[in-house]
């Protein structure tokens, strides 16, 4: 492991540790690194077994409404129903700017549409200039 030195607000220099806290400070560390390591390892298991849990609560539910069967009538009435209820799931899932960068970028919109309609009303008269030329001679 790295020599580690300790430096005090008072000391003119930085101060080498001796052996027994250098020692002491590395297993510690070591301590704390496999700690970490194996909280990460359960923190993933646990995400792992989770999904796994919701995907199959999804087919299930998914074997449940394809065991319903629709009267032909009603089919226009249950797809207009589950688009709507798709929709506000997205919405959901939509993450909104706040007020700052929602003005900033209003802003932006606002001045290239103000460019790109002045360079269209600079060809615009450029190609009106150019064929009243054209049709004079």
């Amino acid at each position: 492991m790295a020599n580690v030195t300790r430096i005090k607000a008072k000391d003119d220099g930085p101060k080498k540790a001796d052996k027994s806290d250098d020692a002491e400070i590395t297993r510690k560390v070591s301590v704390k690194a496999k700690n970490s390591e194996n909280k990460k390892v359960r923190a993933k298991e646990a995400a792992a077994a989770k999904k796994a849990e919701k995907a199959e609560k999804r087919a299930e539910k998914k074997a449940a409404k394809e065991g319903k069967k629709v009267f032909f009538l009603f089919r226009p009435f249950a797809a207009i129903g589950r688009y709507v209820k798709e929709s506000f799931q997205e919405v959901r899932q939509v993450r909104w700017p706040d007020r700052k960068s929602t003005w900033k970028m209003t802003l932006s919109v606002i001045v290239y549409v103000i460019l790109i309609a002045a360079i269209i009303m600079l060809l615009d008269a450029l190609f009106t200039f150019l064929f009243k030329q054209v049709i004079n001679i």
